[in-house]
Formats: structure tokens, sequence, C-alpha cells
């Protein structure tokens, strides 16, 4: 079973993708080619993989744990709905799922 996620990119680019059950939105994010630096590989130790998530799947996710709170605190263009995608888990629910890569974003392995 897939699940169809769409990034908007940093320049307002619509990229669609598909993702397994149990992967994360991280990972998907970085197959699909989008600048999702993830430095600390998923540990949450730093907000490099942060995304804005569409107000009408904001709701729908299960709750930012206070670390993950705490991070973005660090998020370049945080936002009300933004969460990090290395702790946003894959389920069938998710299906649809609309994020936003920031603006302000830079993946430094690209440079």
């Amino acid at each position: 079973m897939s699940i169809t996620l769409t990034f908007i990119d940093p320049r307002g680019k619509t990229v669609t993708t598909e993702a397994a059950p149990g992967d994360n939105l991280l990972r998907a994010g970085q197959a699909a080619g989008l600048p999702l630096e993830g430095t600390c590989e998923g540990q949450m130790a730093c907000s490099t993989c942060h995304v804005v998530v569409a107000a009408e799947w904001f709701d729908r996710l299960p709750p930012a744990s206070e670390e993950e709170e705490d991070m973005l605190d660090f998020a370049a263009g945080a936002r009300r709905t933004s969460r990090l995608s290395c702790q946003i888990e894959i389920t069938p629910e998710l299906d649809g799922l609309t994020v936003s890569v920031p603006g302000e974003s830079n993946d430094l392995r690209r440079m």
C-alpha cells in the first residue's frame, strides 16, 4: 500500500510522491528530491527537516512532543502549523497530506 503525499517546494512547485506506511515524512521528502537536510538523521536534535503542514491537515496529525516543540523554536520561518518531518510517521490516514518546505530552508548537502 502506498500513501500519496504532496510537498510544495520553496519555489512553490508541487511535488507529489508516494511512501510506504511506517516510513517518515523526512525520508519521503528526501527521496522525492526536496531540500530537507535532516542533519541529525531523525534524532530530533536539529530543525533542518522543518515543514509547514497545510492547515486542513495539521489537526489530523498526532500532537508534537514537547521536545519537538522545543526544536521548532530554532526553525527558520516556523509557523503555527510547523512540524519536524522526521517526527511524522506515514500512516494510511495521511493519504493526501500536503506540506510546504519553507523558503528559509537551506540544504547544505546541495552546496
